[in-house]
């Protein structure tokens, strides 16, 4: 995720860090997010991404969030909310969401989609703080995905059709920070958030903290990221 050369060795490092991001669990947190039929009550501590992960075989993910009001503590805090297929212990990953850069010392947003091991890609569209986000990507068969985003705040929606052999082995509703570096912020919300037009919950996910944040209770489709104490 970035513009200048050295933002974009920081995208290649998030996009590493997603598609092994079952290793950084303790071990066995894989094997039990999909064998048990109940939902886990365990949050796993320090991975690369903090929400919720389901593992499975999924065809499609849709959510939305408001993006917070952010806090840069440095100039290399760096993090982003999106939805996606793929990551969790995969090699490819498909996603979109808002990315938040603090480099200039003061917050810039910019919409992205990324498919992994390609680079993410910038639209252009403006997107402030406080901005009403939905995101999806769906599966559409073949090798072919549709990634869509939309400021309902802004009024528009971007959507792309890309291809790549992917496995469709997990769906995500998470926060990263590529540079392990995020900014402050009181509380992110996802709301609506469903896997196969189902509530999200009914995947029974594995919930996740990252960089001191930490998913409440997921019920149905919503859940809030929040500091941890």
């Amino acid at each position: 995720m970035g513009i200048k050369a050295w933002k974009r060795k920081r995208g290649r490092i998030t996009a590493a860090a997603m598609c092994t991001a079952v290793l950084t669990l303790p071990q066995g947190a894989a094997h039990a997010a999909t064998a048990s039929a109940t939902p886990v009550l365990r949050t796993y501590l320090d991975s690369n991404w903090g929400g919720y992960v389901a593992q499975g075989s999924f065809t499609g993910i849709s959510g939305s969030w408001t993006e917070p009001h952010v806090t840069c503590g440095s100039a290399n805090d760096l993090f982003a909310p999106w939805v996606g297929l793929d990551g969790f212990g995969s090699n490819t990953a498909e996603q979109t969401g808002v990315q938040t850069d603090c480099s200039t010392g003061v917050p810039v947003l910019s919409a992205f989609y990324e498919m992994y091991p390609g680079p993410p890609m910038y639209w252009s569209d403006p997107v402030q703080e406080g901005d009403s986000i939905t995101a999806s990507v769906v599966f559409n068969g073949g090798d072919s995905y549709a990634l869509t985003l939309t400021d309902t705040t802004q009024g528009w929606t971007e959507r792309v059709n890309k291809s790549i052999a992917g496995r469709n082995a997990s769906a995500e509703a998470v926060i990263e920070s590529p540079s392990q570096s995020y900014p402050s912020f009181s509380r992110l919300t996802f709301t609506g958030v469903t896997v196969d037009g189902q509530p999200f919950s009914n995947a029974k996910p594995l919930p996740l903290s990252s960089g001191g944040y930490t998913p409440g209770p997921l019920s149905g489709g919503s859940f809030s990221l929040t500091r941890s104490p």
